[in-house]
């Protein structure tokens, strides 16, 4: 048995003791106990970046190949790496920015901010400072937007293809109501898009979206043109931001005067389908929901910015109720945490606001395997069962006094659980690892 760290056999082997902990089902849907896989001292295999197998360390210990390395991480959770559905790299820098709510918020920081990244320089740094706080908290996919500039998205791209992370991102596509320092237009929003889809869609563990801002900032053509992209390329992703807020709601009625709704704009245009996400998605009647619903349209709520700027409280019952695919996202900078387990404590209090409970075990899926299957990813990412990316994230239940002395008394999983959520942030997480490669570990004190 040896510490964290090491070398793996030459053919790849590597194993982790330690608590483990997977779903295979929504609990929303099933009892706790039927939807994950639970190991109180399991072993986890890895070889050349995939899961080979996850069990109980009495019954694979023995099968082991002589000489494969054992990590020992006892006393501690491993659980597939945290999937954020939505947060922008270049926002870093204004995180934790005073405003009166989004509209100000965009006008006073962000396109200021935004205007920096045509600076490559500039934009591979913060790059590479926000993907080192997205692994410190455990975060092992996320979807990312860029800048309206390409040069903001190549600089993210080198630096994720470099660390072999798996991640989503895409240049905005911006041709109006913006300043004109961030402006493009319809036709080099596509051009400079589908020449990001053929350099890096689908290179190494890179993934293209579509992106644009939202309806406000891109004309009919420019949304028409975007459509037609998502026809070309159907396995890109889509991502933009749909009624975050009541301002918002009346701007794009101004706007798009002939559309039923907000979310009716992205339909008219043929931006809803598998492997669409879409931002906050609080404002929403019935048809809305039903129609994402149908059309598999996954919600990343995002609780902690829509907090921040005052946008409302996401309706998780009536979107449960609608059958609504959901994940959770950051929405950094608006959002005001890197960690989803703060994020998770978000989701559960803003549901408690509108009369809902959510479960520990329900909110870690949602960052996990709900997350993967809302991305058309299942099996891929958000999971430890055999074939997967070894994608994981070591969680310490003794990171800080109080969560020690917490999960010292907790008399089920779920009890542990929610603590690590109430109380976890970034000391929780000991390790984050990324197709088998450790890719943070915490310094110890």
């Amino acid at each position: 048995m040896q510490p964290a760290g090491g070398a793996a056999q030459p053919d790849g082997t590597i194993a982790y003791r330690a608590q483990i902990l997977y779903f295979t089902a929504s609990p929303e849907q099933v009892p706790d106990e039927d939807a994950t896989v639970y190991l109180s001292d399991g072993l986890l295999i890895v070889q050349d970046g995939h899961v080979l197998q996850a069990g109980d360390y009495q019954a694979l210990a023995a099968s082991l190949p002589v000489g494969t390395p054992v990590m020992d991480w006892r006393g501690k959770l491993i659980m597939p790496g945290f999937i954020d559905t939505h947060l922008h790299y270049p926002q870093t820098d204004i995180i934790a920015s005073p405003a009166e709510g989004l509209l100000p918020w965009l006008e006073t920081y962000t396109f200021p901010e935004e205007r920096r990244f045509h600076d490559a320089a500039h934009a591979a740094g913060t790059a590479r400072f926000f993907l080192d706080e997205l692994l410190r908290c455990g975060t092992t996919t996320a979807l990312v937007y860029c800048t309206v500039h390409p040069e903001s998205t190549q600089a993210f791209f080198e630096e994720s293809h470099a660390r072999q992370l798996r991640m989503v991102a895409g240049k905005v596509m911006m041709d109006r109501n913006c300043p004109d320092y961030l402006q493009d237009t319809a036709e080099s929003g596509g051009r400079d898009s589908e020449a990001l889809i053929g350099r890096w869609h689908g290179k190494g563990r890179q993934l293209y979206a579509l992106t644009p801002r939202f309806a406000p900032t891109s004309s009919p053509e420019q949304l028409a043109l975007c459509g037609e992209l998502a026809q070309q390329y159907p396995d890109v992703f889509i991502q933009s931001h749909v009624a975050e807020n009541t301002r918002e709601l009346e701007w794009v009625r101004e706007l798009f005067p002939g559309r039923r709704s907000y979310l009716d704009v992205y339909d008219h245009f043929g931006l809803l389908r598998p492997r669409a996400v879409y931002g906050h998605c609080i404002w929403f009647d019935e048809t809305d929901r039903r129609r994402m619903a149908e059309t598999q349209t996954l919600a990343a709520h995002c609780p902690t910015s829509n907090l921040f700027l005052g946008s409302g409280l996401f309706d998780f019952a009536a979107t449960q109720a609608c059958g609504v695919p959901v994940a959770l996202g950051t929405d950094v900078g608006g959002g005001t945490s890197f960690s989803m387990l703060q994020t998770m404590a978000a989701a559960h209090n803003v549901a408690r606001m509108t009369g809902h409970h959510l479960s520990a075990h329900r909110l870690f899926y949602l960052a996990t395997e709900g997350a993967a299957r809302g991305l058309d990813l299942g099996g891929r990412i958000g999971t430890l069962a055999a074939g997967a990316e070894a994608d994981f994230v070591v969680l310490d239940p003794q990171a800080t006094p109080l969560l020690a002395r917490r999960t010292a008394r907790a008399e089920s999983l779920e009890e542990l659980l929610f603590a690590l959520i109430v109380l976890g942030d970034d000391r929780a997480v000991a390790a984050t690892y990324s197709a088998g490669r450790l890719v943070h570990e915490r310094q110890k004190s």
